[in-house]
This record gives structure tokens, sequence and C-alpha cells, in this order.
């Protein structure tokens, strides 16, 4: 009875090594972005265009990484549980802006125009 039973992942944990090449990439996409808006090296457009480029590289790094995500047959599961869950929130997320963009349109006063403080009362 002193036998210990744990559960086999089909998946495995990642090494050191891929831990510290995940978190050295990781700080190394954050310092990016973090040094051209500090020096302002680039033009608001071109800068805002290196900032999404970043973050995109970074959450695939975090996805490859940390949680282990790969396009391999055993992580086809956790693939398919974390694109439902990425759909889930861009949906939640999506439908909150679009509700609080109409509300804005309907609720706000046009500053400019003093008639329109008087005709909503």
């Amino acid at each position: 009875m002193a036998h210990a039973t744990t559960a086999d992942d089909a998946a495995g944990h990642g090494s050191l090594g891929s831990y510290v090449t995940g978190f050295a990439l990781a700080v190394i996409l954050t310092l990016i972005p973090f040094i051209l808006v500090m020096s302002g090296a680039l033009t608001g457009p071109s800068t805002m265009v290196v900032i999404f480029a970043a973050a995109i590289v970074q959450i695939l790094v975090h996805l490859h990484y940390f949680l282990h995500l790969d396009s391999s047959s055993g992580q086809r599961w956790n693939m398919l549980a974390f694109l439902f869950t990425v759909v889930v929130i861009v949906m939640v997320v999506g439908g909150s802006v679009w509700i609080m963009y109409n509300l804005r349109g309907r609720t706000m006063l046009d500053p400019g125009n003093p008639q329109a403080s008087s005709e909503m009362m």
C-alpha cells in the first residue's frame, strides 16, 4: 500500500532550458516596444504596428514555451479548447464594446450645442 499512483499526462512539461528561452524571448519582446516608445524613434502609427506585432509574437511565445500548446496530435483537444475560449472572449469583449459605443452615442450630449441639454428635459 506504499505505492503512489500518478496520472501520466500525454503532454510533457518543458525543461528548464525551454522555460529560460521563453522568459528571455518574453523580456526581449517587452523591451522592444518599451524602448521604441521611450526613445521616440518611430512615428505614432509605425510605433503602434511594432507594439501590436511584438504583442502577437509574445502571445505565441507564451503559448508555446509556457502553456506547451503546439500543433501535435496530442495537443489537439487542448488547442480546440483554447480556440473556443478565444472565440468566447472575442464575442464577450466585442459585444461589450459594441454596447458601450452605442450607449455613448445615445447618452452623450453635444457640448457645442447648448440647445441639446434643454431638448433632453
